[in-house]
């Protein structure tokens, strides 16, 4: 999979995912201290397993230990305090977990590939493990595979109104209640595919995705590849 980042956009091309309604999935979601992939810390991981149904299944969670301090805005967004992620365990130990977690399944991901994947990245090469070799999913993709018309940035606020989704049960900027959220629009997403008789995941033209803005983010453009 190639990935070009830009400012506001991003270019996605060379997915292939066969027999989508017979693979096996796990949601995973990452929180951090803040909104800069190059230089912030992980500080919760968290993955959710999907049933062939595609429901949820068993989950893991864990807080990551950060010697980066926690913003107060980040305390208050996500309920992680500071003193939680410095008793917590360190990111090389959880992330072996989260590696027998996944095993080979397909991550699944909401807005990733802008957040998640980069961040994780760098960690892994900070720790000196290696980083996974999954294939690696962003429901945003799948979304605008099928709905190429939609120009609006696709958030998850978006796709719970979007599909109608009661988001009260999910605890949101909490990274296993993202996962259980992610994994609800998934499903809805898949079942999509079915109803349109789609059973393969094919991007070869670059496919353009709107990023998701916050203000004071900035990514300089670059150009990754993932497995």
């Amino acid at each position: 999979m190639n990935i070009q980042m830009k400012e506001d956009h991003y270019l996605v091309r060379d997915i292939w995912i066969p027999d989508l309604h017979s693979q096996a999935f796990c949601i995973f979601d990452l929180e951090g201290t803040g909104i800069h992939t190059a230089e912030d810390d992980v500080i919760q991981m968290a993955a959710v397993r999907v049933n062939q149904d595609g429901e949820p299944g068993v989950s893991f969670s864990s807080l990551v230990h950060s010697h980066k301090p926690i913003p107060a805005f980040i305390e208050q967004l996500t309920g992680i305090k500071n003193e939680d992620i410095y008793a917590a365990t360190a990111f090389g130990a959880v992330y072996l977990e989260f590696l027998d977690f996944i095993q080979n399944r397909i991550l699944v991901t909401q807005a990733g590939y802008e957040y998640d994947l980069p961040l994780l990245r760098r960690q892994c090469e900070e720790n000196k493990v290696p980083f996974p070799g999954n294939k690696v999913l962003d429901i945003k993709v799948m979304f605008k595979a099928i709905h190429p018309d939609f120009e609006r940035i696709i958030s998850t606020d978006r796709l719970i109104g979007y599909y109608g989704i009661d988001a009260s049960a999910y605890k949101r900027h909490d990274a296993l209640g993202d996962c259980h959220l992610i994994a609800r629009l998934f499903t809805l997403i898949l079942s999509e595919y079915k109803q349109m008789n789609v059973h393969v995941l094919q991007v070869k033209e670059p496919l353009i995705i709107e990023r998701f803005r916050i203000e004071g983010m900035h990514t300089e453009p670059y150009e990754t590849e993932y497995p």
